[in-house]
């Protein structure tokens, strides 16, 4: 039935522009609807000709699409939607559907090439140099008809994986900011900073995505900056305990522009600012968190005096050093 339906739809005779003989059936027929991530094995023929142009098995790594993303070369999409998992079959295209063949060629053959080596594919280049592939700038001069042999060996619906930052839709990316802030949550809690500060910073360029899109200081604009401060607070805290207080203080200043009264952003700022020796600055910050939080009072009194007994200690170390110059 899958079989007599796939023939159907892609015709049964050399007038139709796609051209399908199944090669090995597959295990079940799948309908892919929109987001569906597919991968597949390709080889890459001209009409009738016995050698191959292109060969993904040898390129390291399957091809990877995802459905109604507009991929250049679209009759790819139309091939795999006639496929059934893990279905091997040769597809006769013609040449009017496959002009951006050699384009997707060039890009597939460049991925393992330094970026020194590869030629880009401007008008300009293309009429003068060519795309850098003999048997491309043949195929993209005189087109023709390809076969295509594809090894369908994934179909993952969209509710079945996690989709990559430029698949989602606006709300995708703000279900994700939530999803991803709960689970750096659990890394930090437990004591895995470095998992912590993946998921926090993952969520904070996915609110920064979204705030693009509005008029700084409008409403949607405040609502999307109100979920980014918590987040750029975790993210700094876990930027803390890795003693990276540059960033730290970059971050909660960056928080203080947004919400100039946030007492987590002035405290860390201020713990930063004592790490990386700036005690003007940390004592300014103690300060004005106490002043915001008088429940700090004990906090704070225990890291100025830190701050006193470390300045002390480099009065005492400068005086000896000076005293060993004469």
């Amino acid at each position: 039935m899958e079989q007599a339906a796939a023939t159907a739809a892609a015709g049964d005779n050399n007038m139709q522009p796609i051209r399908k003989e199944i090669l090995n059936p597959g295990k079940k027929y799948i309908e892919l609807k929109p987001g569906t991530r597919v991968k597949f094995h390709f080889q890459t023929r001209r009409a009738n000709d016995v050698r191959i142009v292109d060969d993904s098995k040898k390129m390291d790594k399957p091809m990877e699409l995802v459905l109604g993303k507009k991929f250049k070369l679209e009759v790819w999409e139309l091939i795999v939607q006639q496929m059934s998992l893990n279905e091997v079959a040769k597809f006769t295209v013609h040449k009017t559907l496959c002009a951006q063949y050699p384009f997707i060629s060039k890009t597939l053959r460049d991925i393992g090439k330094k970026p020194e080596e590869r030629r880009h594919c401007c008008g300009m280049t293309l009429q003068n140099e060519g795309m850098g592939y003999e048997d491309l700038d043949e195929l993209l001069q005189h087109p023709v008809d390809l076969e295509f042999i594809i090894e369908l060996i994934s179909i993952e619906l969209p509710e079945q994986y996690e989709k990559e930052r430029w698949q989602m839709s606006d709300d995708e990316k703000m279900l994700a900011t939530h999803t991803l802030r709960e689970r750096g949550n659990r890394h930090y809690k437990a004591q895995e900073y470095a998992e912590a500060e993946v998921c926090y910073r993952e969520a904070v360029g996915m609110i920064e995505q979204l705030m693009l899109k509005e008029k700084p200081h409008d409403a949607e604009w405040q609502q999307l900056a109100n979920v980014k401060a918590p987040l750029l607070l975790n993210y700094a805290q876990c930027r803390l305990i890795a003693g990276d207080y540059y960033a730290v203080i970059e971050h909660c200043s960056e928080v203080l522009t947004l919400d100039p009264h946030n007492v987590k952003a002035l405290f860390r700022r201020a713990r930063a600012h004592a790490g990386a020796w700036n005690p003007a600055q940390a004592r300014r910050d103690f300060i004005d968190a106490l002043g915001l939080d008088s429940t700090l009072r004990a906090t704070v009194a225990r890291e100025l005096k830190a701050i006193e007994e470390q300045q002390h200690e480099r009065n005492v170390q400068d005086r000896i050093h000076m005293q060993k110059l004469f």
